[in-house]
């Protein structure tokens, strides 16, 4: 089933009402019309549509563009008619999504850099009021298990503005990489951006591919990202996870760690290598926060804390004598009071710390955003304690989980998650109050590259589901198989490697790369297990 343009649009518009189907409006000739605040948007606009032979020139009337500030800051307006093709949206990014919508409404052969053939630009007749459910639409992208070169991060940030999404987590140093330069610390990048060889599938097979896998972004490269970013209406949040996750940062600084010398990690799963108590460690976290402060103008600032196996602190003589200095009652109290020396630190910068949902086990620092990925009851946790939440449960929104039990899927682990439970998700847990459920500002889909060497790859896992979560969290509308069946001739125009609605080709499979599914029983009984002690 194929529908009008008006009727498949992802993610559905709050109201759409179009008059009359054969009605349409031809946007070839019409001059483009804004006011000095809205020149970004225009420019974004005409250098995306000129290419593709809409002109857009600037005299006369035609497609007018404006702000009524009445309106929610990311919601629109848009109409189109014999009299008028007009967006006004609540600011510059509410114009800015009213376009994107317009862009939906156009033949998908718009949304190519050039036009295969010709074409006419017409749109039909319309009128949209829309705005979002939720503030925080994010995605996180690990960067650090697999290097994402820079030109094919700026396309993922257009392919997530295209649906509306407004967050990019970016997942910038792990125990398999460190991604980014920091002044007086040389061998991050010197030796923690590479590693020698990678593992192949999961790590239940031990299987390694013997290939050296690195890089690392230049601190203009990094720049670049935020300024695509913001002129797509996109925050980038940088995520630096301490104080585990940190044996890349100790392998090129042996000095941060507990007596371990490790390389580089090849291996996927946990490492045990965590950060040190000592000044030198602290000073290390405070000149990294502050050059990912230079770099990035994001309020809110990652610094993970997940995954923190404590034994090399409770072997740590060290340690031990800091615990009791300290008048630190245990490991899981060391593990807290690193996350507020780097949730203070930030906060000097005029920063917020963001982290995820671990960081609640030894009581999270005043003011921190909670990343809630062990279930539900984490986000509902968050929400009662006083915390903004993002609700990003793994089973619900990892788009690294398999999308079938089909044996062409390509190294499938995880848990069970097809696009229909995608979209059938909310952020929202049961049985929280009013005021508890504003804390919950939004979801992210995580995309962790263990499994994903390329971004060829990462289209295969995240779209179209990505395209489902788009409408979790601005608005979930009826009939979306069919919309999606619409939807993915736009996909295929954006050169996205989606994965075909009817499974995966024989070209997606990875026999060498083999995976470990689980049941979500088997997940859900683990979670339970290590969420069992807050």
């Amino acid at each position: 089933m194929t529908l009008s343009p008006v009727a498949a649009l992802i993610p559905a518009p709050v109201t759409a009402s179009f008059p009359d189907p054969d009605l349409s409006r031809d946007l070839a000739s019409l001059p483009l019309s804004f006011p000095p605040e809205l020149a970004g948007v225009a420019t974004w606009l005409r250098g995306v549509l000129q290419p593709v032979g809409v002109a857009l020139p600037s005299s006369g009337p035609g497609i007018l563009l404006s702000v009524d500030a009445s309106r929610p800051p990311e919601g629109y307006r848009l109409v189109v008619s014999d009299a008028e093709v007009s967006v006004t949206g609540g600011s510059a990014t509410g114009v800015f999504y009213g376009l994107q919508t317009l862009r939906q409404l156009l033949p998908p052969a718009f949304l190519r850099r050039a036009l295969p053939s010709p074409a006419a630009p017409v749109v039909p007749h319309v009128e949209i009021e829309d705005a979002p459910r939720f503030a925080w639409r994010g995605v996180m992208l690990d960067v650090a298990r697999h290097f994402m070169p820079v030109a094919d991060v700026l396309r993922f940030i257009d392919l997530m503005a295209f649906h509306k999404l407004n967050v990019l987590h970016l997942h910038l140093t792990d125990d398999q990489g460190w991604r980014l330069e920091v002044p007086g610390w040389p061998r991050l990048t010197e030796v923690g951006a590479s590693r020698p060889r990678s593992m192949l599938g999961s790590s239940s097979h031990g299987r390694y591919d013997e290939r050296p896998h690195g890089g690392f972004y230049l601190a203009d490269d990094l720049r670049e990202i935020v300024a695509h970013a913001a002129a797509r209406h996109v925050t980038v949040v940088p995520e630096i996870d301490l104080p585990g996750h940190m044996q890349a940062a100790i392998a090129a600084y042996p000095e941060l760690g507990n007596g371990a010398t490790p390389s580089v990690r090849t291996a996927w799963g946990i490492s045990p290598h965590l950060l040190n108590v000592s000044d030198t460690a602290v000073r290390f976290v405070r000149d990294v926060l502050t050059q990912v402060c230079e770099l990035f103008p994001s309020e809110v600032i990652g610094i993970g804390g997940d995954e923190c196996p404590p034994g090399e602190w409770a072997e740590s003589r060290a340690v031990q004598e800091f615990r009791r200095v300290h008048d630190l009652a245990d490991e899981r109290a060391v593990h807290a009071w690193w996350i507020a020396r780097a949730a203070d630190h930030l906060r000097t910068l005029g920063r917020r710390a963001y982290g995820w949902d671990e960081i609640l086990d030894g009581g999270a620092p005043a003011g921190a955003l909670v990343a809630a990925w062990r279930g539900p009851a984490q986000t509902a946790r968050a929400a009662r304690s006083g915390h903004d939440v993002v609700a990003c449960p793994d089973t619900s929104v990892y788009l690294d989980y398999r999308q079938s039990d089909h044996p062409g899927e390509p190294t499938p682990v995880g848990t069970l998650l097809p696009i229909e439970e995608v979209h059938a998700f909310d952020p929202v847990p049961p049985g929280l109050s009013e005021e508890e459920t504003s804390r919950v500002i939004g979801a992210q889909a995580n995309l962790w590259t263990e499994h994903m060497e390329s971004a060829r790859r990462v289209d295969y896992m995240a779209y179209p589901r990505l395209a489902a979560f788009a409408e979790v969290v601005w608005h979930r509308g009826p009939d979306f198989p069919a919309r999606l069946t619409t939807h993915v001739a736009r996909l295929a125009a954006l050169g996205v490697n989606f994965r075909p609605l009817t499974g995966p080709r024989p070209w997606d499979a990875r026999p060498d790369a083999l995976g470990r599914p689980r049941t979500k029983q088997d997940r859900d009984a683990e979670l339970s297990a290590m969420t069992a002690d807050p």
